[in-house]
């Protein structure tokens, strides 16, 4: 409270009644003296403690000092009396006559002192009694007693040693008006304004000191006095090199208590700005005011201890966002119930100084040895203040994060060095886990994905239909993978979850699992998140990932096997898509033969069905599931023009439910590729087998008749043979060392596969092996292409082969009916033949051998010469190719070394090296 001037006349002069005779009689009542007994300096320095700003360094807190005087009465057993005293309070609550209320409660409490709690502290002496409850620190004038001129001879010269001004508070006057004496209290030091040498345990309560001088108590000079004069020299060098945190211009006086500094810094332990601590928002800092007297050390201590406060505002007002925050997900607010709990903890602490700092108000003495100091609460707030210090560290690494991600934030720090703080972070990510381990537990036992913030690391999209569910509808959030969890188990946890759902939707069986219910009964308790979060890739929670793997994958794999037969599916594919089942494939030739041959336009899919259905029931195939057999069907491709039905024409195998996994659509279209690469490879076959048939069944009739045609015979005979010995490498080629081989490895790793992604891998690379091998990638297009050419020309051949034994057996047949037309005259006895025959006859042989013959000759030489080339081409390109088996397959294509001896290319081991350079 401001100073103010207070005038109160002589206590004879006025009534009972007047305000200085209840201060005298207050004051008399105090001291216990009788009536007639001098109580002028007593008196006086009631009315300089009245007139003064000194006040108590306690709260003003009306409920909290009723508090207290209401325990007080019950620790004395004086129920009653707490009782009456409440219902008193009460009313003059009520009542709103006094304005301070607080004051003369607080000076009850104090007048209430038992005398024994305070024998030994200068029984009934005014300096006692008087400055109980006062600032350790004040900044008023002090009051010296008329009998005690020579301590005011020494409080004038430690204001002068000081080198400090003197402040009057202004009441001198009022003094001199009571008493008549002419003092002059200007000269006295505002207060004792120690240096830093000087400890705080040192003061002395200045309320005491007035009262021993008022009450003319021992005259022995206190230490600090002394100590505070000698200490005048360092106070102005220790001003000279002040720290960075305490300005040129601080104020590094003895103006504070510890205890108002104790009271600012647990405000601000809670984020709260203090009487003389503020935030300072261009540090983003709390800072001491420099205007306040505070020591250089201790303003150290203070900046120290405040960022505690700074610590946790940032912590609760991330716990605060957060909250509030609904898409933060469960991992979300786990984290910050984490965090809430911290801070709950901290909060704790935070009552404990609360009530450690208020201890020595229950004792109405500030010199009491439990009042909390800076030291102490500097020694509280260590541990506290590290703690704080990760936390805050740990909220800034997982901004913005959340799920699976902040879960691995914290996990990163648990490999911090320093045991308490890994013990801190490993428990925050055991409250952060738990939740996942839920969702896990859910996905893995019951195929429930329960993720609402999409915080897992296995996402499900609903729009996708069940035909597709295994390849698409879930998949992994590679970002909200946790660091404790590797890829292979996240894939394995991806694909158990996936089975049961497979299960369930796709093959409709809901029936349970083995193994499962033991295992399903405690993956809800809390306990197992420590197996969740095991380091050891091999360790507990590895297992329980093994054994939920190997049930589900069984279980799923069975039903495939057993239910929906995928097996022979599988078998019915390399049947009848990649040519296996020969007897049907031959019988089905030559039953379309006649149809095949016409354009493509002129075919129809009910007049191809029809003929399947004859070839089956005519073969082994009759003998299949009639399940595979009703799958079986005719397709056409899109036509081109000039295309035949040997362009067109293709078998299909429809396929639905949970075995349209393995089979999709895309492997479909892969198989229809095979099959029609299988399908013109084995047309060059059947026709080279006609070409074959129509040589054994014309050449020796035509070389017996029409002997100039025997070399041309032998020359069709050489070019048949290499177009049979090519296809027929081609063939064994593809048939053994692609289509058996891979379709072998495919069967093997099926039966041992573990689970659908194993088997689906295994379909898919056998699939890429026999395109690669087949030349049908798109590296071997190349050799594809030069590949049709040559069955192009085996094609030619044949067209060229049935006109020449067409015009041949013309020829023979006229040839012939010349020799029966003479064998008939001959046997009637008449002339065999006529000249004018004879010379048509004639004629006719020369025009066959002048026109025919030649012409066929060049026909043949040049097929014949295209087909070397074409063939030594494609040998060359095989030799360069980067795949062992297709550079074999050139190998056997010229075992003769034909080809080798006329192309160079063929001979020298560039085309190795260039090979090898690209392998490379």
């Amino acid at each position: 409270m401001a100073s103010k001037h207070v005038t109160i006349k002589a206590p004879h002069a006025d009534p009972d009644d007047s305000p200085a005779a209840l201060l005298n009689q207050l004051v008399r009542q105090i001291l216990r003296k009788k009536d007639g007994e001098d109580v002028s300096e007593h008196f006086q320095y009631a009315v300089k403690f009245l007139s003064s700003n000194i006040a108590p360094s306690v709260a003003k807190d009306e409920f909290h000092v009723a508090e207290k005087i209401k325990r007080k009465l019950a620790r004395e057993s004086r129920e009653s009396d707490a009782a009456h005293f409440l219902e008193l309070h009460r009313k003059l609550q009520s009542q709103g006559v006094l304005k301070h209320r607080w004051s003369l409660l607080y000076l009850f409490l104090c007048l209430s002192k038992d005398a024994k709690e305070d024998g030994s502290r200068v029984p009934h002496s005014g300096a006692f009694i008087f400055g109980r409850g006062l600032p350790n620190l004040a900044t008023s004038t002090p009051f010296v007693p008329r009998n005690a001129p020579h301590r005011a001879t020494q409080l004038s010269e430690l204001g002068m040693s000081t080198g400090l001004h003197t402040h009057s508070s202004g009441i001198g006057s009022g003094i001199s008006s009571i008493t008549g004496s002419s003092i002059t209290p200007h000269s006295y030091a505002p207060g004792y304004l120690m240096t830093p040498g000087i400890t705080l345990n040192q003061q002395q309560s200045v309320g005491a000191r007035l009262g021993q001088m008022i009450s003319g108590g021992s005259r022995s000079t206190n230490p600090s006095l002394t100590s505070t004069a000698k200490g005048g020299q360092r106070s102005h060098t220790t001003r000279q090199a002040l720290p960075a945190s305490v300005g040129m211009g601080d104020n590094t006086s003895f103006e504070v208590t510890d205890e108002v500094i104790v009271r600012d810094l647990v405000y601000v332990f809670q984020g709260i700005e203090g009487k003389y601590v503020k935030y300072n928002h261009t540090e983003e800092a709390f800072r001491v005011d420099p205007r306040v007297g505070i020591p250089r050390t201790t303003r150290d201590h203070i900046h120290k201890m405040a960022e505690l406060g700074w610590l946790f505002q940032k912590v609760k007002k991330y716990v605060e966002k957060r909250s509030q925050d609904k898409s933060f997900g469960l991992v979300g607010q786990s984290f910050t119930a984490a965090l809430q709990h911290e801070l709950t903890e901290y909060y704790r602490l935070l009552a404990v100084l609360e009530a450690q700092q208020q201890e020595p108000e229950e004792g109405l003495d500030d010199r009491s040895s439990g009042a909390l100091t800076i030291l102490q609460l500097k020694v509280w707030t260590v541990e506290p203040l590290d703690r704080m210090k990760w936390l805050a560290i740990l909220v800034d690494g997982c901004k913005n994060k959340k799920g699976g991600a902040l879960a691995s934030t914290i996990h990163s720090y648990t490999f911090h060095g320093d045991p308490v703080v890994q013990k801190l972070f490993n428990h925050i990510l055991k409250l952060v886990a738990f939740p996942l381990k839920q969702m896990m537990d859910k996905w893995i036992y019951d195929g429930l994905l329960e993720d609402k913030y999409h915080e897992f690391f296995v996402a499900a999209n609903p729009s996708i239909k069940d035909e597709n569910l295994w390849h698409e509808k879930y998949t992994l959030r590679k970002s909200m993978i946790p660091s404790f969890i590797t890829m292979n188990q996240a894939k394995q946890i991806l694909l158990i979850g996936k089975s049961i759902n497979f299960l369930r939707q796709v093959c409709k069986d809901n029936t349970p699992i083995t193994g499962r219910a033991a295992q399903t009964e405690s993956h809800d308790r809390y306990e197992d998140v420590e197996v969740f979060l095991d380091k050891d890739f091999d360790g507990q929670f590895q297992t329980v990932i093994d054994k939920a793997y190997q049930d589900t994958s069984k279980k799923l794999l069975d039903v495939l096997h057993l239910r929906y037969k995928f097996l022979e599916h599988l078998k019915a594919m390399r049947r009848y898509l990649l040519l296996g089942q020969g007897d049907f494939i031959k019988h089905l030739m030559d039953l379309l033969k006649s149809d095949l041959v016409k354009p493509a336009q002129f075919l129809y899919i009910h007049t191809l069905t029809s003929v399947l259905e004859t070839a089956v029931r005519a073969t082994n195939a009759q003998y299949d599931d009639t399940e595979i057999l009703d799958r079986l069907d005719v397709r056409l491709l899109e036509i081109s023009h000039g295309d035949t039905g040997w362009d067109v024409f293709s078998l299909d195998y429809h396929v639905n439910g949970p075995i349209s996994t393995v089979f999709t659509p895309h492997c479909k279209i892969l198989y229809l590729r095979v099959f029609n690469f299988l399908w013109r490879a084995k047309r060059m076959e059947y026709i080279l087998t006609q070409v074959w048939k129509d040589q054994m069944c014309n050449a020796r009739p035509i070389m017996k008749d029409i002997p100039e045609l025997s070399t041309l015979l032998h020359h069709m005979h050489m070019v048949a043979g290499e177009m049979v010995h090519f296809v027929h490498q081609m063939q064994y080629y593809i048939n053994f060392e692609v289509m058996e081989c891979s379709y072998d490895e495919l069967w093997n790793q099926v039966n041992n596969a573990t689970d659908l992604d194993k088997i689906i891998s295994a379909h898919e690379t056998f699939l890429e092996t026999i395109l690669m091998r087949a030349l049908l990638d798109e590296e071997s297009q190349p050799l594809l292409t030069q590949l049709r050419v040559i069955f192009d020309l085996v094609v030619q051949f044949q067209g060229y082969q049935q006109e020449f034994f067409k015009t041949s057996l013309e020829e023979l047949e006229r040839r012939r009916g010349d020799e029966k037309a003479i064998d008939e005259r001959t046997e009637k006895g008449k002339w065999g033949t006529t000249e004018l025959e004879e010379a048509e006859k004639r004629r006719l042989q020369k025009e066959f051998q002048r026109n025919f013959i030649p012409q066929e000759k060049a026909r043949l030489k040049i097929l014949s010469q295209s087909l070397q080339d074409m063939v030594q081409k494609f040998l060359v390109m095989l030799a360069g190719h980067s795949d062992d088996s297709l550079r074999l397959l050139a190998v056997r294509l010229d075992f003769n070394e034909v080809y080798r001896a006329k192309e160079p290319k063929l001979r020298t081991p560039q085309v190795h090296g260039k090979r090898k350079k690209r392998v490379l």
